[in-house]
């Protein structure tokens, strides 16, 4: 199976996340999500070809001062949570 990850466009509302911070946040998460669905893979919906409108997640907090890739990786988890092999 290929898993092909590309974020369009990402909606950062509430996080300590300047606009020059949002390429490296977003990098962060395409790494590490990729990463997870590489080793962990997709729920059996989604490999079946099913379309998700909204994944339910777990929240994200992020104290300011986080970093781009820390907070990245907390968002990719989070993700996963809702759409990986369950």
């Amino acid at each position: 199976m290929n898993i092909r990850l590309h974020i369009e466009r990402l909606v950062l509302d509430g996080l300590p996340v300047t606009s020059a911070q949002g390429p490296r946040v977003k990098a962060a998460i395409e790494a590490e999500l990729g990463r997870l669905l590489s080793e962990g893979g997709i729920s059996h919906e989604l490999a079946a070809g099913a379309v998700l409108p909204s994944v339910s997640a777990p929240s994200v907090h992020a104290p300011r001062g986080v970093a781009p890739a820390q907070l990245g990786k907390q968002i990719a988890q989070s993700v996963f949570a809702g759409v990986g092999k369950r």
